[in-house]
C-alpha cells in the first residue's frame, strides 16, 4: 500500500504544473462565463440563444408564440457558424432586424434551422410518408434579431409565419398586436413583407407537418 501511495505522489510531483495550470484555466474560463453571464442578464442580451417563434394573424390581431429555444450550437453544430450568427445578430437595427449573414452562406444557416424543424416534426413527416392522416401547411423561415421598441430582451430568433399572412402585412389590411409589446414584432414582420420580395435568399420555404 505504501508503495502505491509513493507511486501516486512521483506521478503528482511529475505533473504538477501541469495539474496547475490546468486548474488556473478551468477558474479562469468559470470567472469569464460567469461575468458573461451577468453582463447579458444585465442587459438583457442572450446572442447566444436560438428562439423558435411562431407568427399568425387571428381575428385581426398579430399573434406570436414560441415553438422551442436552444442554445445556437445545438442547432448549427459549428462553433465557427455559432460565432458568425452571433455577430451577425449584434449587427441588426432597428431599420434592418434580418441578420446580415454572407449571401453565399445564406442557405448553410437556414438549412441548419430547416434540419431542427424537421427533427420536432418528424412525427408528421413520417405518417405523411405512410399515408395516414397528417395536415401539412407551408410556411416560411428567416433569422432575425430584433432590437427596437418595446423589446424587453435581445434574441436571436427563427421568425415562422405562412406566405400569405406575410402578403397580408405588406397590404392595406389593418392589424393589431395582441398586446403592449407586440408593436416592435409588428413592426419586424413588415420588414420581413418587404425584404422577402427584394431578398429571397434570407428566406426558406418549410413544410410543416402535424397528425391529425
Amino acid at each position: 500500500m505504501q508503495e502505491v501511495l509513493q507511486q501516486i505522489w512521483v506521478h503528482v510531483q511529475d505533473n504538477l504544473v501541469k495539474i496547475l495550470i490546468g486548474l488556473i484555466f478551468v477558474g479562469v474560463g468559470w470567472w469569464f462565463g460567469q461575468r458573461r453571464a451577468r453582463h447579458d442578464w444585465k442587459r438583457q442580451e442572450f446572442f447566444d440563444r436560438l428562439n423558435f417563434s411562431l407568427n399568425w394573424i387571428e381575428d385581426g390581431k398579430l399573434v406570436y408564440r414560441t415553438l422551442a429555444e436552444k442554445r445556437c450550437e445545438e442547432v448549427f453544430l459549428n462553433a465557427t457558424a455559432a460565432e458568425e450568427i452571433r455577430a451577425a445578430a449584434k449587427a441588426t437595427t432597428p431599420e434592418n432586424s434580418v441578420l446580415p449573414l454572407p449571401k453565399e452562406h445564406y442557405w448553410n444557416y437556414l438549412n441548419a434551422v430547416l434540419n431542427e424543424l424537421s427533427e420536432r416534426f418528424a412525427e408528421g413527416n413520417l405518417r405523411r410518408e405512410m399515408g395516414l392522416p397528417t395536415r401539412t401547411i407551408p410556411y416560411v423561415v428567416c433569422l432575425t434579431c430584433e432590437c427596437a421598441g418595446e423589446l424587453r430582451t435581445r434574441k436571436i430568433r427563427v421568425m415562422i409565419i405562412r406566405e400569405q399572412v406575410l402578403g397580408a402585412l405588406n397590404g392595406t389590411e389593418t392589424i393589431t398586436p395582441e398586446n403592449s409589446r407586440g408593436g416592435t414584432r409588428l413592426a419586424t414582420l413588415r420588414q420581413l413583407a418587404n425584404r422577402y420580395k427584394t431578398h429571397p435568399h434570407e428566406f426558406l420555404s418549410v413544410e410543416l407537418s402535424l397528425p391529425q
